[in-house]
C-alpha cells in the first residue's frame, strides 16, 4: 500500500487547502491518508466534497508539546474529530500558541524586528499561526533570504522563536487521543537529533503516558537511520507509522506520498485498525 500518515494544509503552515492536498493524493495512488495539521483538525471542516478517489483519509492532528525540555510533536490517528477530548485539546493548544506567537513577536522586536504580529496574523489568514508564518514574514521583510536562514538565525532551536513553555504536558496530550479513541504517536523521531540513550528515554515515557506508535520513516532518511527506529521500535514494542511531513510543493525531503515502504517485520499502525 502507498501510505502518507503526516499531512500539513493551509489550516495550519502547510501551502495546499484540504480539498487540493486530497486532490493530489488521489492522483498520487496514496492509498491511505491522514492530515495532521498543527494543533487544530479544522483541515477536515474545509473539505468541500466526499473524496471520490480511492485514498482512504483518517483522521489526524499532529499537538506539540515538550519533554525534559525538548519540544516534541505526537500525531494523533484515527480519532474521533468531534470528541470532547480532541475539542478540548484543540482549543487549549490555541490558546498556547497565541501567547507563543505574541511572545515570539516581542522578542524579535527586541532584536529590532518590528510589525511582525500583525504580519503573521495576515499572513496565516485566520488559520493556526506557527513559526513558519514568522519565517515567511521574515522572508518578505528581507530580513533573511529563506526558510532555513529564518530558523538558523531566529526561529530554530536556541534563538527568539524557540518558545515552548505554554505547551500542555505530553501525557495530557496523549491521553486526549486516547479519550477520542485514537492512536498516539511520537512523530519524526530521527529530527530530535537525540542520542540512541535519549531517544530510548524519550520511548520509555511516551509508552509508559500510553503512546502506542512511532513514525519509523518521516520524509527522506538514509537507510541507518531507518534501521536504528526500527530496531528501537521493535524493542520497544511499538506500532510502526510512516509519512513525508510534507507542507508544501518543491521540498524534496518531505514530498506528498514520497515515503518509503516499512521494512519486514513492522506491525503498522493500520494494521491494528483492521
Amino acid at each position: 500500500m502507498k501510505v502518507d500518515l503526516h499531512t500539513h494544509t493551509s489550516a495550519s503552515d502547510g501551502a495546499l487547502s484540504p480539498q487540493q492536498l486530497v486532490q493530489q493524493a488521489g492522483a498520487l495512488g496514496i492509498d491511505l491518508l491522514s492530515i495532521t495539521d498543527h494543533d487544530t483538525t479544522e483541515a477536515y471542516n474545509r473539505l468541500e466534497t466526499a473524496n471520490s478517489s480511492s485514498t482512504i483519509l483518517i483522521p489526524g492532528i499532529e499537538f506539540s508539546t515538550e519533554w525534559k525540555k525538548v519540544g516534541i510533536h505526537i500525531v494523533g490517528l484515527k480519532i474521533q474529530l468531534g470528541s470532547d477530548a480532541i475539542r478540548s485539546g484543540v482549543s487549549r493548544q490555541h490558546q498556547a500558541r497565541q501567547t507563543r506567537a505574541r511572545l515570539i513577536a516581542e522578542k524579535l522586536a527586541k532584536l529590532g524586528i518590528e510589525n511582525s504580529w500583525d504580519a503573521v496574523n495576515i499572513i496565516a489568514a485566520g488559520s493556526v499561526i506557527g513559526r513558519p508564518h514568522f519565517a515567511q514574514f521574515l522572508i518578505e521583510s528581507g530580513v533573511v533570504r529563506d526558510m532555513n536562514q529564518a530558523f538558523d538565525k531566529y526561529l530554530g532551536a536556541g534563538k527568539a522563536g524557540d518558545v515552548k513553555q505554554f505547551w500542555t504536558p505530553f501525557a495530557q496530550i496523549i491521553q486526549w487521543i486516547r479519550d477520542a479513541g485514537g492512536i498516539a504517536v511520537l512523530a519524526h523521531p530521527h529530527k530530535y537529533k537525540m542520542t540512541r540513550t535519549k531517544l530510548s528515554a524519550l520511548l520509555d515515557d511516551f509508552s509508559g503516558a500510553g503512546g502506542e506508535a512511532m513514525e519509523v520513516i518521516s520524509g527522506q532518511q538514509t537507510m541507518d537511520v531507518t534501521r536504528n527506529l526500527v530496531t528501537l521500535c521493535q524493542h520497544k514494542k511499538l506500532l510502526a507509522s510512516c509519512g513525508s511531513d510534507f507542507h508544501r510543493p518543491g521540498q524534496p525531503w518531505s514530498q506528498l506520498g514520497k515515503v518509503a515502504s516499512l521494512p519486514p517485520g513492522c506491525k503498522t499502525v493500520w494494521e491494528s485498525w483492521a
